[in-house]
């Protein structure tokens, strides 16, 4: 086909999967479901994904957007909110802690109880840095369709069932301050707040920190809001439609995954998952009744979910963004090391062979 016809075909994708995160994010939003716009718009794009359509969220349309999360979340950082990062080391300590213990937990169920070899049960347990672990999967030639199954899997558990949980126990809070700006806002300040943020946003991905656009920017937009310089944010149209461009994001990366592949791992997807929430909440109840937080932010920010989406999934829920920021770029980091480390000594003792999982009397592999 000729390649002109290329350019407004992947145009209608993207059409496509924004409409569809649309109407999957306002429509849970309607009915009430806490997070809604970024829970609905990703359970949406990830049915849609599976059902054969071809979801696409370009990295030229994501990018801006996490900007703009960015700005979001920096807008409702005061100096009160700033003062209680003193309380901060100890609770992220006891992160350091759990997030060793998931590791050990989740990579010996899946070794033991899925058959999977060492190399893919571990970096399938990674609680985060998803783009580094399927980079690490197909350098090592790992299981990577369990691997992503598992890892997208586990974040849309979380993303789906986190607000619930929170709700069904009314644990869900009001927000810390409103988001301030709207119609009123100042134009020289709201031309302010989305200069020096993305400023700040473009040299954080330049410097290649992690994730750069969405913590410049939350930089950016927390040092002018919270040294009370502006009271401006962005309108609520503009981080609605973000919200729901990266809900997209995320369910997108179903793409190309059969239901009959699916299916194949979901065992190992749902328990692993259930070992990895065991480990955090035993923790985040271990700060709640040490340390004066409140017990939704330590949830958030304890959940093993991609970065990105506890993030916005803060912002959406009206917790505090600098706390759970804060944990989930610990653990980011703390993840990122110790995963690239202990990979790449598996990968050395494995044998040059494709990876199996363990074949159980009477049954076949994946592979077979």
């Amino acid at each position: 086909m000729p390649s002109f016809l290329s350019p407004p075909r992947e145009s209608f994708h993207v059409a496509e999967t924004l409409l569809i995160a649309a109407v999957g994010g306002v429509g849970v939003n309607l009915i009430g479901f806490p997070g809604g716009l970024v829970s609905g718009s990703m359970l949406a794009v990830a049915v849609a994904a599976l059902a054969g359509r071809p979801m696409k969220v370009p990295l030229l349309l994501a990018r801006p957007c996490f900007v703009l999360i960015g700005i979001l979340l920096g807008a409702v950082v005061t100096p009160e909110t700033l003062r209680g990062i003193a309380t901060w080391p100890l609770s992220i300590a006891v992160l350091g802690v759990s997030i060793i213990c998931m590791f050990t937990a989740t990579t010996c169920y899946l070794r033991f109880v899925h058959g999977w070899d060492p190399l893919s049960a571990l970096l399938g347990a990674s609680p985060g840095s998803m783009a580094q672990v399927m980079a690490l999967s197909a350098e090592f030639s790992a299981d990577l369709r369990g691997i992503a199954i598992v890892q997208v899997l586990r974040v849309l558990l979380i993303v789906l069932g986190l607000p619930a949980g929170l709700a069904l126990f009314g644990l869900t809070v009001e927000p810390i301050v409103s988001l301030r700006g709207g119609p009123g806002a100042s134009p020289l300040e709201l031309a302010l707040l989305v200069t020096v943020s993305t400023v700040l946003a473009i040299a954080m991905l330049r410097v290649r920190f992690p994730g750069g656009l969405m913590f410049g920017a939350m930089s950016g937009s927390g040092l002018l809001h919270g040294t009370d310089l502006i009271h401006a944010s962005l309108p609520g149209w503009a981080g609605s439609a973000a919200v729901i461009t990266l809900g997209a994001v995320a369910g997108a990366r179903f793409a190309n995954t059969s239901p009959r592949t699916l299916l194949s791992y979901l065992g190992a997807a749902f328990g692993s998952f259930a070992v990895a929430v065991a480990v955090a909440a035993s923790f985040a109840l271990v700060v709640v009744a040490l340390l004066p937080f409140r017990i939704a932010d330590v949830t958030v920010a304890f959940a093993p979910g991609a970065q990105d989406t506890m993030m916005v999934l803060a912002l959406a829920m009206h917790l505090d963004p600098v706390y759970v920021g804060a944990h989930h770029l610990a653990r980011f980091l703390l993840v990122s090391v110790s995963v690239a480390m202990v990979a790449r000594r598996l990968a050395r003792r494995a044998p040059t062979q494709p990876p199996r999982r363990w074949k159980r009397p009477g049954q076949g592999t994946f592979d077979d």
